[in-house]
């Protein structure tokens, strides 16, 4: 589906984002802006002023390596100053080629794959002892379910009946070298969550009130954990970069690559 101007907007500060570090996931970031963005606008409880406010909502980015994405809207939430982003990947700069916990309103350093979901368990496990009501959600990548952690974490969920903890899963259905089904195929994929115990829904990730009427429904069933499959498209936003693997990451993006991403947004 055609991006509204919002979403083509926070796809340009990527791309601004990417030329001030020279570097960065082009694709794994465009596939993730519309779950961000209806997760920060409409779902989650957080105060930017105070990060660390116990009450808030908790949001762990495992798939690390889209982080510019997180980063942008962070920014944009007032975490801390849009003039962050333009030290991406500086010695100057806070921000990193992964997400680090120091970051404010990043909760947990992640990038090494198959690990936030066992953190995020950690955390709904914790507001259950302090009888708290806070939830978390834990955006994963589709490659990164090939990892045995995230099913060993899916059983833990399930057994501990944490409804308060959401998986959402980028399924942008590309890997760093090839296709998701041609490296390590995951279908029945809404089935597997299923039989892990969780309650699942999928969805348009980059239909923005699709993504809200899902995601603002959470608990599904209040004794279950639950998962969104968000099927989306990797570098959505850009003809050329969507599906193309050379967009995976960009080790010393050009200013005429820079100047031909901006242009396709401006009429996306």
């Amino acid at each position: 589906m055609p991006l509204d101007q919002r979403s083509r907007d926070l796809r340009k500060v990527i791309v601004k984002t990417l030329q001030a570090g020279r570097r960065g996931h082009v694709g794994a970031s465009f596939s993730l802006v519309e779950i961000l963005r209806v997760l920060y606008d409409d779902v989650l409880r957080y105060d930017a002023k105070n990060p660390h406010w116990f009450h808030r909502d908790r949001c762990i980015l495992s798939k690390g390596h889209g982080c510019i994405a997180l980063y942008v809207m962070l920014a944009e939430k007032g975490f801390f100053p849009e003039a962050e982003l333009w030290k991406f990947c500086k010695v100057d700069g806070i921000l990193g080629g992964h997400p680090e916990h120091k970051v404010p309103g990043v909760e947990a350093s992640t990038g090494s794959l198959g690990h936030g979901l066992s953190l995020g368990i950690g955390m709904a496990l914790n507001a259950r002892h302090e009888k708290a009501d806070y939830r978390t959600f834990v955006i994963v990548g589709d490659g990164e379910c090939n990892e045995g952690s995230v099913w060993e974490a899916a059983l833990c969920a399930a057994k501990h009946k944490l409804s308060s903890l959401t998986v959402v899963v980028d399924y942008n259905k590309q890997q760093s070298y090839s296709t998701t089904s041609e490296v390590l195929d995951l279908e029945p994929l809404a089935d597997k969550w299923r039989a892990f115990g969780f309650s699942t829904r999928e969805a348009d990730g980059h239909n923005v009130e699709e993504l809200r009427s899902v995601l603002t429904q959470v608990p599904f069933d209040p004794g279950k954990p639950n998962a969104v499959i968000c099927h989306t498209v990797k570098g959505k936003g850009v003809s050329y970069v969507e599906n193309n693997l050379k967009w995976h990451h960009k080790s010393k993006i050009t200013d005429d690559e820079v100047d031909g991403l901006l242009r396709e947004l401006e009429v996306a």
